[in-house]
């Protein structure tokens, strides 16, 4: 077996490590679940290496995501719910069916009409997924209420996002960001009460109620908060290290430098971003 650009080799590679009598015992013995939180993990590295902007990292994990796929794929497989080919045809099919301003004759000339018309054909899709559903006795649907296509799975705060994102398309949603502001407040001034009361099961529900209207106050300014907050933590990983770094060349461990010195080194480290 030799590496190669043919998709067709890491297919053959995943049916001889899954191989019942062959095959590697660790890769045998997995299954969906199993292998669903390294699913998670390896997009996430992905997005990692494009934020850290490594196209050497980027290439390594697409490789390492795309092997989770064809994972997947070869399991269905195996009890004959489809395979690679199958999932490859429905994404192309799906790509196709979804640009008719590229593969058929409808227009569109800007994103906002992209969307538009991808929202329609999806309605379209799920129009006729319910048909087919009750053409086999089965309900039209087996998710009974609108936020039951919102996976929760999903990190919190995305899960949330797609939650609000839901509810907002059938009117549950305010008109501006002035009065989430005001629901912010709220929270706030309701986790105060909390603490005062030393209700701690009350504080754990406050503060998700403050989290979660944080992150409708980033949807209604069109900001994405899983990834303001990622900003954010790199901008925590930039000044931290800026202390650590002084500290070092001081030879001042970091647990004798005291509070009020590496407040000070983080205000110069803000500085320093800033010039």
């Amino acid at each position: 077996m030799q590496p190669s650009r043919d998709i067709a080799t890491l297919l053959d590679i995943m049916a001889r490590l899954r191989d019942p009598e062959t095959g590697c015992p660790w890769d045998i013995k997995q299954s969906f679940e199993t292998i669903k939180p390294y699913t998670i993990e390896e997009a996430y590295e992905v997005a990692d290496a494009i934020e850290r902007g490594d196209r050497d990292d980027l290439c390594d994990e697409l490789g390492d995501l795309l092997l989770q796929v064809v994972f997947h794929a070869r399991m269905a497989e195996e009890e004959q719910s489809f395979d690679f080919g199958e999932v490859v045809r429905a994404i192309t099919a799906k790509m196709i069916r979804r640009h008719p301003h590229i593969f058929a004759d409808r227009e569109a000339s800007d994103a906002a009409a992209v969307k538009a018309n991808w929202d329609e054909i999806k309605a379209a899709e799920q129009a006729a997924k319910a048909k087919s559903r009750e053409a086999r006795g089965l309900p039209a649907t087996d998710r009974e209420g609108l936020l039951d296509g919102v996976p929760r799975a999903l990190p919190a705060l995305t899960e949330g996002l797609k939650l609000q994102q839901k509810a907002s398309k059938v009117g549950f949603d305010w008109a501006d960001p002035e009065p989430v502001l005001d629901k912010i407040e709220e929270e706030i001034a309701e986790l105060r009460e909390a603490l005062a009361g030393g209700r701690v099961e009350a504080v754990k529900d406050e503060i998700g109620d403050l989290i979660f209207a944080m992150a409708n106050l980033a949807r209604q300014l069109d900001v994405d908060p899983e990834q303001a907050l990622r900003n954010t933590n790199g901008k925590f990983r930039r000044r931290f290290g800026h202390i650590e770094r002084t500290l070092r060349a001081d030879g001042v461990p970091l647990e004798d430098a005291g509070l009020e010195r590496m407040e000070a080194l983080w205000q110069q480290a803000k500085q320093i971003e800033r010039s």
